[in-house]
Parts: C-alpha cells; structure tokens; sequence
C-alpha cells in the first residue's frame, strides 16, 4: 500500500515541478516583454475608442454606489465611456440606490425580472452600440488607469478582449490575507498564460471585449454559473486572442468568512470543470497550442493531485495516529523530554520529501515573483505566511466538493 501512495504521489509532484518550471523559464524569457508593454502603456494611445461597461447587480445595496462611482472616476473621455447598470431584480434597496444616479450623462439605469448574471449581461448587451464592451461586477472597483491601460493592447487588432489583474480590496485578517497572496498569484498565471496565448478565463470584473466578439459568437451563456470561463475558451475554440494587462488594477472584495469562501470557490472549480468537460475537444489539439497541449491538461490534472494528495495524506495521518493509540494501549504512554537529543540521522531522505521541497521552493518562488509583479516590490509578510499554512488545509475542501457536485450533477448556487 505504501509503495503505491508513493508512486501516486510521485506522479503528481513530478507534474507540479514540470509546471512550475515551465511558468518560471516563460517568465524569464518574456521579462524583457513585460518591460516593453509597460513602455507602450506610458506613451498611450492617439485614438480612444467608445467603451460601454455593463454592471449587472443583484443585492448590492452596500457595494454598488462605490462601484460605479469608481467607473465615473476612470481617466478616460467622458464622451466614449457609457456605463449601463442592470438591476437584475434585487430584492433589497438596490434599485433605490442606483436612483441618484439616473440624471449622470453616462450613465443608463436598468431593472429586469431575476435571471442570472449571464442574462443581464446580454441584456445590457442589446443596449449597446460601442466599439468595446466589458462588465464590472458591482462588488469590484477600478483603478483610475486600468482602462487606459486596458486600451493599449487593442491597438493590435489581432487582440479580441484584454484581461485585467485582480487584487483584493482592503484584506483584513486572516482568510482575506491568504487570499490576497493567491490573487497575487493569479495575475502572475495569467500573465505567463497571456505568452502562451492560453488565457482560459476573462475575469468578471473589467474584462473588455470587441463588440465583434458578441456578433460573430453570441451572447454570454449560463455556463455552470461561470460564464467568464465559457466565454474565454468558446473565443479560444474559435481562435480569437486574449490578452492579459498586467498593469489594469481592478479590486474585488473578498468573502470573510470560511462558509461564503467555500461556496464561492466550490461555484469557480465547479464552474471550470463542467466548462472544461463540455469544451473537451481543446483538450491536447494541437491547433489549440499550449492551452489544449499544456495549460487545460495540467489545470485538470492539478485538480486529480490536490484530491488524491489530500486523501493519502488523510489516511496516512488516520494510520499514524491509530499505530500510536495501539502502541500506547501496548506499553503505555512515557513521555520525557530530558531524553531527548537531535541526530541528523532521523531527517527524512525519502526522495518524496526532497521533490515536494523542490516543489515547495517553487510555489514560493513564483509567489514571490507574483508578488513583485502585481506589488512592484518583494516583500515578506504575515499573508505569505497564512497563504502557505492554510492553503494546502483549505483547498482540498472546495476541490473535492466541487468534483463530487461536478460527477454527480449536483447544481452550484451563485449564493
């Protein structure tokens, strides 16, 4: 039994130091790109073009005055930006709230029976006419630059939609500082996913897409409640690039407690897996590039690994502590600290421990890297800290449930 928890953990750790690797040597190679774009970003743009950015809102009472005071606040021409919110019908004050804004030039108010994210996204949709398109989720709130820096990319006409980088807003303790580490993380992937032209999601908050996007693919779909996976992997089906703005800062807020932390996460790798199963046929194309040969395989494999990894370390822990009960029933519980000596001779050599450290070193190093990116600077924290303890615990819980609702169809709430 033990060489056979050792062979599957062998496995998977050899898949994660590939993938590491891999995003490490990419970001080498491409740090001199990333230096480039940001030259390109400083010099702007001659022309903007006409942007229209749907808020769909759905008991948003608290959140979403600030949301679209923070796109009235966009350096951008007034007369190009349009800003359309939705009220999909909330049940508290949020229609109430958006009332004050109803005399704003740019703005336009909206209220429609519940239906789901997706439909008053397309709904807000049908009321545009705009060269670009893009939605902000009314919990999140943009940097003052990040259309302007979101803009930059379209001036290849090859690009169909640019992502933004997502941090969190005002993280306080504990969950939300972990937390804030791992979207750190996440521009980091996607920005070494956007080299790969194998950006997989377009994030709900402030992704921007051309409108031909919408007309020669349609409107957003249900999608498992994620329909910012969908969309990304039907325009990568059809071979439309996506971009990813490493500068364009758009901040979410986070859950605060582990319940609405897990029910949010359980709906994301949820949504992913069912996304990626009805989009199967990207998976290990060749004229799919490195998102059908690498990114998807790997982002499925990485879901297989964190469950099987979880479960072997369970009931590796369950055995050890039944052989110490058996072992204390036998001969009794001595306990004593003045016999105690160190010899090196005890470390574990295994070749299981050494790989999982390399791989360790790894995940930190990208972390690190993540963070000098989407921060400007290293520096060391008690979040990193939190990140790396309650991460390996936490993650396994949201993955596990998803793919049991995932293989037995079990349906994920947005709530």
């Amino acid at each position: 039994m033990q060489e056979t928890t050792h062979l599957i953990t062998y496995i998977f750790l050899f898949f994660s130091l590939y993938f590491e690797i891999f995003l490490l040597i990419t970001y080498l190679e491409k740090m001199g790109s990333i230096k480039e774009e940001d030259k390109l970003i400083a010099k702007g743009v001659n022309k903007y073009p006409s942007v229209s950015i749907i808020v769909p809102c759905w008991n948003e009472e608290q959140t979403v005055s600030k949301t679209i005071h923070s796109l009235l606040n966009l350096d951008y021409p007034k007369n190009k930006l349009k800003i359309i919110v939705v009220d999909d019908g909330s049940t508290d004050n949020t229609w109430e709230i958006i009332q004050k804004f109803r005399n704003n030039p740019q703005v336009e108010i909206y209220s429609k029976e519940n239906g789901g994210k997706y439909t008053a996204l397309n709904f807000g949709l049908a009321k545009t006419t705009s060269e670009l398109f893009g939605c902000l989720d009314s919990d999140s709130y943009v940097h003052k630059d990040a259309l302007k820096h979101i803009i930059t990319y379209f001036q290849n006409k090859e690009i169909m939609a640019v992502a933004p980088s997502v941090k969190l807003w005002q993280p306080k303790g504990v969950l939300q500082l972990f937390q804030k580490v791992e979207y750190g993380f996440g521009i980091f992937t996607r920005k070494m996913f956007h080299y790969m032209q194998a950006v997989y999601i377009t994030p709900g908050p402030f992704s921007i897409f051309r409108r031909e996007v919408f007309d020669k693919l349609g409107g957003y779909r249900h999608a498992h409640n994620t329909e910012d996976i969908e969309i990304a992997l039907r325009m990568q089906k059809n071979h439309m690039k996506i971009a990813h703005a490493h500068s364009a800062m758009v901040y979410t807020v986070a859950p605060k407690t582990i319940k609405t932390l897990l029910k949010q996460r359980i709906r994301w790798s949820h949504g992913f897996i069912k996304n990626a199963f009805d989009y199967r046929t990207l998976f290990l194309k060749r004229e799919y590039g490195n998102l059908g040969l690498v990114i998807l395989p790997m982002a499925s494999i990485s879901i297989v690994s964190v469950i099987s990894v979880a479960s072997i370390s369970v009931f590796n822990i369950v055995n050890a502590i039944i052989s110490e009960y058996l072992k204390i029933k036998t001969i009794g519980f001595n306990f004593n600290l003045s016999n105690f000596s160190f010899d090196w001779f005890y470390i574990d050599t295994e070749l299981v421990v050494i790989i999982g450290i390399i791989a360790f070193v790894g995940t930190a190093t990208m972390v690190l890297t993540s963070r000098k990116m989407s921060e400007g600077k290293l520096r060391l924290g008690m979040d990193l800290i939190y990140f790396f303890v309650l991460y390996m615990f936490i993650a396994p819980i949201w993955i596990t449930k998803a793919a049991y609702n995932a293989i037995f169809s079990v349906k994920t709430s947005w709530r």
